[in-house]
């Protein structure tokens, strides 16, 4: 009778440590958030970004190195109310501020749309600064491990031999509607974490930090990045087409090398599907 009674406690003991295991740990705990919070948004008050923003990651990834993520503005982007500026947020990835995007009125749609690394589970974090002076803050966690010292996807010799090249595409390009563009980079993006299994070396950190896209000279979007981003980088966002001009972006990598490619837009729409470098 003993015996089956300590079976009995063991087996509710285990029960309750698995259920508080597959808990989520409280975000606002989270050691590297309170550092980043101080350092970044000291005395700045976050409120849910409800209204504002939507942060769409998967609960668990299928592969740490390129997890999708998605972040959705609620409103369009008008002169009186628009989203001025987002940071990316991936607590326990060895840099945590993955990407800060900025956004103007003639992106028309404040949306972005990316693949990122994660090398633990960890919250993940959208927080977006509007027009007016505030803060919105979005949280999701998401179960995934490894990404930032997985090993490239491609074989490095080919990757460095397509280093640059970048397409620009657009979707049904009409004057004054927003318009969806995906740019797609041709970069290693290494972290610098990654071993090689035949040398048994790490690469020298080579990453893509800045991205800048202006239609018709004007701003669309910029984003500060790292590589907490995944490998061959690949952006979707949106911008409001004109009476025609020209897409153009620029991508800078962390050992200054420069690439660049444009689209010409006739009467908002484009003259060809996709620009290469």
């Amino acid at each position: 009778m003993v015996g089956r009674r300590m079976f009995a406690l063991v087996v509710v003991l285990g029960l309750a440590i698995g259920t508080v295991g597959a808990q989520e740990p409280d975000g606002n705990q989270s050691p590297v958030w309170i550092k980043v919070h101080d350092s970044v948004f000291d005395g700045v008050e976050l409120a849910s970004a409800a209204d504002v923003l939507t942060l769409e990651t998967p609960k668990r990834a299928e592969d740490a190195a390129i997890v999708p993520i998605a972040i959705r503005a609620r409103f369009p982007q008008t002169p009186d109310r628009y989203i001025d500026k987002v940071w990316l947020i991936v607590d326990n990835n060895p840099s945590p501020i993955a990407a800060v995007f900025q956004f103007t009125r003639e992106s028309g749609q404040a949306d972005i749309e990316t693949r990122i690394r994660i090398e633990q589970y960890t919250h993940v974090r959208a927080v977006a600064l509007t027009n007016d002076g505030r803060h919105y803050m979005a949280v999701n966690y998401v179960k995934a491990s490894g990404g930032c010292s997985a090993p490239a996807g491609k074989d490095a010799i080919a990757a460095r031999a397509n280093m640059g090249k970048m397409r620009l595409r657009v979707d049904d390009a009409k004057p004054g509607k927003p318009a969806l563009v995906q740019l797609m980079i041709s970069h290693p993006n290494d972290s610098g974490l990654a071993m090689d299994q035949v040398t048994r070396t790490y690469a020298t950190p080579h990453f893509v930090r800045k991205v800048d896209v202006r239609y018709a000279g004007k701003p669309i979007m910029s984003a500060d990045i790292d590589f907490s981003i995944s490998e061959n980088p690949n952006f979707r966002f949106y911008f409001t087409p004109g009476d025609g001009g020209a897409l153009e972006a620029t991508v800078v990598d962390n050992h200054d090398l420069q690439f660049n490619t444009a689209l010409k837009l006739d009467s908002g729409r484009a003259t060809a599907a996709t620009a290469a470098r």
